[in-house]
């Protein structure tokens, strides 16, 4: 296995222009849209981490907590939170920034996974992550809980087995 990288290492950022063909009646940003400009900048994000091929399997959280209008200037940044043996979370920010003011906000955020996989589709090991400041920390000790929960929901892992989560409510 590859040697252990850190979440900086996998940073992408990409900024798009909100214009009038990506907006919905509203003119806000149609919300497929965003999801798209996500899993792409997620995908090279993955890709950055292990070097590899990289599919979504799975889009874990998507929160649209606001609107965004036409003609604003959105930033996405994105970085590995974890790995796993073949899969990575990403974890996606998204920031508006007034084109006026330029004034910058956290508008949205994202959760992918992604796993690594070879010429037939079957998957790869990845390295280890490690986190290095404080909010990759907590994303990094959360992203155990999430794949936890992710995994008794598919019916993949007994609810008894999820140490994390049984640790977040049992003393």
């Amino acid at each position: 296995m590859a040697k252990s990288k850190t979440a900086k290492e996998s940073l992408a950022i990409t900024t798009h222009h909100v214009l009038p063909y990506d907006t919905n009646n509203l003119g806000n940003l149609f919300g497929g849209r965003l999801l798209e400009w996500m899993d792409i900048i997620a995908s090279i994000t993955a890709h950055r981490h292990c070097k590899r091929v990289v599919v979504t399997a799975s889009v874990n959280s998507v929160a649209f907590k606001n609107a965004i209008l036409d003609g604003s200037i959105v930033t996405l940044e994105s970085k590995v939170s974890r790995s796993f043996t073949s899969s990575m979370e990403v974890f996606i920010d998204v920031w508006v920034e007034d084109p006026v003011t330029g004034e910058r906000k956290k508008s949205n955020e994202a959760i992918y996974t992604f796993v690594a996989v070879d010429q037939n589709g079957s998957p790869l090991p990845v390295p280890e992550l490690v986190p290095e400041t404080d909010e990759e920390k907590d994303r990094y000790e959360g992203a155990l809980r999430r794949r936890q929960l992710s995994l008794i929901l598919a019916g993949k892992m007994k609810p008894e087995e999820a140490t994390e989560l049984k640790a977040l409510f049992l003393k």
